[in-house]
This record gives C-alpha cells, sequence and structure tokens, in this order.
C-alpha cells in the first residue's frame, strides 16, 4: 500500500488538528469540511478501503465508530445528532486510500434519499 497523507499524520511528520488519539487510532479536524463540525477518525492499521477489510479486523471500524460517538458526547452534541460516514473507492467518493470515518456535525444535515 502506498503512504498516503494520513500515515504522515499519523507519524507526525506533518501536521494537524487532532482531537483524539491513542494506540489504534487518530482523530483530526477535516482541513476542507462539510459541516461545522467534521473529524476525520482513521485507524493506524492499513487497510485502503473497506473492501480490503478481513474479517478479522473488524474491530477497526468498532473502535472507529466508538471513538466517534465518544468524542460527540464529549464535546457536547451526541443529544443533537450527528453523521458518521465511510466512503469506498472512486465513486463512493473515497479520495485518500486508507479507510477513515467521517464525523459531521454542528448544524441539521440534510438527508440523502427520499425514503425513511
Amino acid at each position: 500500500m502506498s503512504e498516503t497523507i494520513f500515515h504522515k499524520i499519523i507519524k507526525h511528520e506533518i501536521p494537524a488538528d487532532i482531537v483524539f488519539e491513542d494506540e489504534h487510532l487518530i482523530a483530526f479536524r477535516d482541513i476542507a469540511p462539510q459541516a461545522p463540525v467534521h473529524v476525520l477518525f482513521v485507524p493506524k492499521t492499513d487497510v485502503a478501503t473497506l473492501n480490503d477489510l478481513q474479517p478479522d479486523q473488524s474491530a477497526i471500524v468498532g473502535r472507529l465508530a466508538v471513538a466517534a460517538a465518544d468524542y460527540a458526547k464529549r464535546e457536547g452534541f451526541a443529544e443533537d445528532g450527528y453523521r458518521i460516514v465511510m466512503n469506498c473507492n472512486g465513486h463512493g467518493g473515497q479520495t485518500v486510500f486508507q479507510i477513515h470515518l467521517h464525523l459531521l456535525a454542528g448544524a441539521p444535515l440534510g438527508r440523502f434519499g427520499t425514503s425513511r
């Protein structure tokens, strides 16, 4: 897997507005936010896309989701609501090929599609 900008952030080789880090993941504010709160949660394990995630790596996605929920609670917007998104490959909107979770919040977010 080729090195991405996220790998450089994980190694602290380039600056980022880091809001959380532990031995498994790092979270930082998106440089081109799509909502008032836009934080990326990135595992420190190399996995390019969700398609590449192996069954024995499923805990990675769980850690990302739990960290995002904990952040929302800590920052005080969990009760108002938030969205988490994971994109996969080009047509899915993925531009950096290291899996990551977007947490979006801080204002009412539009709905996708027309069904509930």
